[in-house]
């Protein structure tokens, strides 16, 4: 990935954890790589995905003086967001902040905290076979779109199944959604079930295989594999499931699994032929 460099960036403002700090000010310096493919905008001299600099030295001083926060994990964290948000061209920033002039009381050059953050690109797995399911679902991808850490959310096309497990009778709608966050998998798994929540799922007093009113499942987070007690990356069992695989064969056919190798068009017909 190309690169865009903003050295040592001088800003004067008054951010710590000590009161002198808050109402003397000092200088931070800023170090931002901001990531981007800049082969169209060399190749159209600007023309196209154009990031200006200078306007982006401007826009992180304003970050910097505007915002009100203690910690340089937050303030670095307030400018990547900002940089990720405001400049659709960039797939990612690494953010330092240095503060030369901390009140640690030893000699020393500078503290600094330094991130990176970027786009993910996240595929998810929706149900519903409660209530009025299209209109749950139409409204769980709208929710999806209006988050700032979200963008390019595509959606499949709906499809009726059956239910899968053997313990709900209702069949089920479905669909899978492609989307570009800036949330970690966890905060995303956060994020969905905070919208599951918004329209009556109770995952905690709720059937396994049952029914439910919304159903929104991480498949894919980039090409992440990733356990702990509260997720599973790539999802578990999706290459059995029709219900998941065709849907996500509409906007991702050409998709490889991280673990098993075959593409989402792979797994499907593989599926196809064994329960055939």
């Amino acid at each position: 990935m190309d690169e865009i460099r903003i050295e040592n960036l001088e800003v004067f403002a008054y951010h710590g954890m000590f009161p002198e700090e808050q109402k003397n000010g000092q200088s931070f310096f800023v170090n931002a790589v901001l990531f981007m493919d800049t082969r169209q905008t060399g190749k159209t001299d600007g023309a196209k995905n154009f990031v200006d600099y200078g306007e982006a030295c401007h826009k992180i001083t304003e970050v910097i003086q505007g915002c009100q926060v203690l910690t340089l994990e937050a303030l670095t964290e307030e400018i990547a967001t900002f940089l990720l948000r405001y400049y659709p061209p960039l797939a990612s920033v690494s953010i330092e902040v240095r503060k030369p002039k901390a009140p640690i009381g030893l000699p020393f050059e500078s503290v600094s905290v330094k991130i990176f953050r970027g786009w993910h690109q996240v595929y998810l797995s929706v149900g519903s076979n409660l209530g009025e399911r299209e209109k749950t679902i139409g409204a769980a991808i709208e929710e999806l779109e209006e988050n700032p850490d979200v963008r390019n959310v595509k959606a499949s096309h709906f499809l009726e199944t059956e239910p899968y497990g053997g313990v709900a009778k209702e069949s089920f709608i479905n669909a899978a959604i492609a989307l570009e966050t800036m949330l970690s998998p966890l905060e995303l798994l956060d994020l969905l079930h905070e919208i599951e929540r918004n329209h009556g799922r109770n995952r905690e007093k709720e059937q396994r295989w049952g029914s439910r009113t919304l159903d929104l499942d991480i498949l894919f987070y980039d090409k992440l594999v990733y356990e702990d007690e509260r997720l599973i990356l790539p999802h578990v069992d999706m290459e059995n499931r029709a219900f998941v695989l065709e849907p996500l064969r509409e906007i991702a056919p050409n998709y490889r699994h991280p673990l098993l190798g075959r593409t989402i068009t792979q797994l499907s017909e593989d599926l196809k032929k064994r329960e055939a």
